[in-house]
Parts: C-alpha cells; structure tokens; sequence
C-alpha cells in the first residue's frame, strides 16, 4: 500500500515540479494552518477543488495532517500538521531553519485559527495580484512568525516577511516587507507601539560582549544585515472592524511616525503603509490602497 512518505520522500527521480502531497505539506509547515479554499486558491487555483481535497484526506488518513472544523462556516476545515507531518517536513529544503510547531489538537487549532487564517487571507491577496501581473510571489514567499534580536534581551516578531519579485520587461526587481496583520484584537496605541519596535530594529547594532564599550571596535552594522540586504518595507493590513475604526487606527499610526523621533527618522528611510484587507482583496495590493504613515496621497505598496 502506498502511503504518504512514500509520495513524498521516495521519488527516484529529480524533478522541478514538486508533487502536489509534498506541496501541501510544505504550505502547512510555513504557514501553520490552512483552509481547504486557501490551498486550492495557493496550490492550485482555476483546478476542481477535488485535486486539493483528495490528497489532503489521503494525508490525514496517514496521519501527517489533521483538520478543526471553523464555526459557522458550513464545516469548513482548517488543516494543520501532526507531530508526524511536522517531523516529516523539518527537512523539506524550503522549511529549514523554520521550527516546527505541531498542533496537538483540534482545540488547540482553534485557539490559533483567527488570527493564522487571516495574514494567511493577507498572502493570499498579494498571490492572487502578482499572478495576474506577471509577478512572481509563490506559497513560499511569505514567512509567518519571524523573529529579530532587538538589545536588551528583546524580540520583535513580524507577523509575516514578505518577499516579492516585481517583473517588467526584462527587469526583476526584489522587494521585501514586514507585514502586520491587525484584526482589532488590540488596542490602537499597542498597535501604533509596533512601529517603536521596528525602529529599535532597524537602528540596533549589537555590541561585543565581554569588553569594555569603550574598548570595543566598530560594530559591523545593524543586526538586520544579517538577512536583508535593504531593511524590509513595514506594511499594516488591517481588519475587522467599520472603516471608520479603521481610519482611526491608521490615523494613529501616521500620528507615531510624527511624534516619535526614532520613528519618524525610520519612516524617513524606510517605505511604510496601512490598508484594509478587504480592499486588498477587492482592488489588489498593487492598487492605490495604502496609506503612506510618513504622509501623502494614497498609493501601490510598491510607491510608497
């Protein structure tokens, strides 16, 4: 009988294609969790959603994925891997270095779905805009749960680094993004209180230890050269709320990169924006959606 680590770990033969099981895999082991809909539209758009849902029940069927059922949604499912399915998918070459985090139950899932769910709707704008430019942006180019050493002993955590390739003509040009993703769960100034900690990021360079600061050599530049060869675009999506609500947030956000110094000195540097989700997922994030924090008309995220 085959099984699921025979289609995904035996193939005798390279090819570029992954197969589909593998792919599916790799989705939930970057991402967390995912419904039915989401991998069909990431994996497999315009296909019928059998092509998706047959293979994903062959995998819970093995053992590698299980489902939590969404409330009030018509029994919609929302996957996630086993401690098998993650064990498996630790050594997938696009997932090292990711750390895996198996869930242990439907419960638990259900704990994490809301939020895990909707900057998995956020990537999925940005998939859906870029197929229909020509860009490249595929179900591997966007890292939920990424952390940064800040000093002190801090982290920052980014809800998702983006990482998108603009085509035109001949010319591939490279962007990158921290995105945060808000449904209202918290309030509008710890919101804003994230634009403090990028700040921090972008102007921490770490200091030897062991030695009097005095005494030390120049710090070889900030800590986020150790990833980016540019710091990364800081980018808002928000949700769930009325737009007036909304508006308030962002106007609170724009208020942070005008009071705060090492902020507003970031902004000055560093491209920053703010839209609502649903207008991403209605117009395109390439469209003229985002608010410039630092001010100006709205814009594409890729002028701001």
């Amino acid at each position: 009988m085959t099984t699921a680590f025979d289609t995904v770990s035996a193939a005798r033969k390279p090819s570029p294609v992954e197969p589909l099981p593998h792919q599916i895999l790799a989705v939930l082991g970057q991402h967390r969790m995912a419904t039915t809909s989401q991998m069909h539209e990431l994996l497999r758009p315009g296909a019928a959603r059998q092509t998706v849902s047959a293979p994903l029940n062959k995998l819970r069927r093995d053992g590698l994925v299980d489902y939590a059922v969404l409330p009030q949604s018509n029994r919609s499912r929302a996957w996630y891997l086993t401690g098998d399915g993650a064990r498996l998918t630790k050594d997938f070459p696009a997932l090292r270095g990711r750390p895996p985090y198996p869930i242990s139950s439907a419960t638990a899932a259900s704990l994490k779905t809301p939020h895990t769910l909707t900057v998995l709707r956020s990537h999925l704008a940005f998939v859906t805009d870029a197929r229909r430019r020509g860009d490249e942006h595929g179900h591997l180019d966007w890292t939920p749960e990424v952390a940064h050493p800040l000093n002190d002993g801090e982290r920052i955590i980014a809800d998702a680094v983006m990482h998108y390739t603009l085509v035109a003509c001949s010319e591939r040009t490279k962007l990158r993004a921290f995105v945060e993703v808000d449904r209202t769960t918290m309030g509008s100034e710890r919101l804003a209180s994230k634009l403090i900690e990028y700040a921090r990021l972008w102007s921490y360079e770490p200091q030897l230890i062991g030695r009097p600061r005095s005494r030390q050599p120049a710090a070889p530049g900030p800590v986020w050269l150790r990833w980016y060869p540019v710091f990364p675009r800081v980018l808002f999506v928000l949700t769930g709320a009325s737009r007036y609500v909304l508006d308030n947030r962002i106007s609170d956000l724009k208020a942070m990169v005008a009071e705060h110094l090492l902020v507003g000195t970031l902004a000055r540097q560093v491209p920053m924006g703010a839209a609502v989700l649903e207008d991403l997922e209605e117009h395109g994030p390439a469209s003229g959606v985002w608010v410039p924090l630092a001010g100006g008309e709205p814009r594409p995220w890729t002028e701001l």
